[in-house]
């Protein structure tokens, strides 16, 4: 798994420990503001030490989130008690601290031991010298990880004795951090249904697109009191309330019932369509607005499209040779099979597209009937 920003800032820090005069209140100067040095010349893989009013906040938030109090021993021997088996007892404790603007980084309410105080009073203890860990490149200062009363803040070894603990501290919180990371991955792998060897990358992108889904239905996603547990719990209860629910039938009706009425309303719907196609072909074969020839046509027209049929004969001619008798009540003669048709005649035929044989006997068989 690919180390984040955070791990690769803890393994290019260290950790420091320097000296400020020390009095038996409750308040203590842990760190000057601005770019600071040792004695004795550290650090030495830094340009300087520095704190601001930012890291200084950085800081404060860290300590606020924890629950032990920090602890201030005698002579950095909690550094020292690994190696040399010597018991390390505290001389106080604190937790907050408070950033002063030009001055620098303070402990305001240390609490002494009766001892430590006794000793602060009679000056046998005249320094207290924080250990803080702190950036390599920039030397900016990190956190503070404890203190001591000392009166050699630049004591031989203590290079080494830094270096020592800081390989303690890194490596514990590195292990640490890394096993919180891996198996806060694993549980969004998990949530997200994401292989187990998802990158980092692969699942951050998948629990945005999840986030987008979020704020997308549900906008008071966006408030600072979202709750994800509170969500999925309140759409289980709704699901659970629509399961449990009777079915009100006078909202839903049986899907076969609903096939048959659709059923019934075409056939109706064809039965209407079928008379008015028939009335409207029929009007138009008596008037002459549909030849004999046309018939079969007009009624395939009007099955499929009643409003195109009507459109048609709105706009359709009658024609006059089959709107009257063609012999003026006269009977007809006996070669008429033979008769020669008009220019008009010939005209219909032509725009109807109608053979003149089959006009021919149109027109015979309408002189019989008149």
């Amino acid at each position: 798994m690919k180390r984040n920003t955070a791990q690769l800032r803890k393994l290019a820090s260290a950790i420091a420990v320097c000296a400020f005069a020390v009095t038996a209140g409750k308040e203590v100067q842990l760190l000057p503001a601005g770019k600071f040095r040792s004695l004795d010349g550290r650090p030495k893989d830094a340009p300087h030490w520095y704190i601001d009013a930012a890291l200084a906040a950085a800081i404060i938030a860290q300590l606020d989130g924890r629950d032990n109090r920090l602890v201030i021993d005698y002579e950095h021997q909690s550094l020292l008690a690994a190696d040399n088996g010597q018991p390390a007892p505290a001389s106080g404790w604190f937790k907050k601290l408070e950033w002063r603007e030009g001055d620098g980084l303070y402990a305001v309410d240390v609490e002494w031991t009766a001892r430590a105080q006794a000793m602060i009073e009679a000056k046998e203890y005249l320094y207290i010298s924080p250990v803080f860990s702190y950036d390599k490149k920039t030397g900016a200062v990190m956190a503070i990880l404890n203190a001591a009363l000392t009166n050699n803040p630049a004591l031989d070894g203590m290079d080494e004795v830094t270096v020592q603990a800081a390989a303690r501290f890194l490596t514990e919180g590195q292990e640490s951090l890394a096993m919180d990371l891996e198996e806060l991955l694993n549980n969004i792998r998990w949530m997200l249904n994401l292989p187990t060897l998802a990158t980092p990358e692969e699942v951050t992108a998948e629990l945005q697109k999840a986030v987008d889904l979020i704020k997308a239905g549900n906008p008071e996603a966006a408030a600072a009191g979202f709750s994800l547990p509170a969500l999925i719990a309140g759409r289980n209860t709704e699901i659970a309330a629509l399961k449990s629910a009777p079915l009100d039938l006078a909202k839903y009706v049986p899907i076969d019932v609903m096939r048959a009425v659709q059923t019934e309303l075409a056939s109706l719907r064809a039965e209407v369509n079928a008379r008015e196609v028939d009335g409207l072909v029929t009007a138009a074969l008596s008037d002459g607005r549909l030849l004999p020839p046309q018939e079969a046509w007009a009624r395939a027209l009007g099955g499929k499209d009643v409003a195109a049929l009507q459109g048609y004969l709105d706009t359709a001619q009658p024609v006059a040779a089959l709107t009257g008798t063609q012999t003026g009540g006269k009977g007809p003669k006996q070669d008429s099979g033979d008769a020669q048709l008009s220019e008009s005649q010939l005209a219909v035929c032509t725009s109807m597209g109608i053979a003149p044989e089959d006009f021919k006997k149109t027109l015979a068989a309408e002189n019989i009937r008149s």
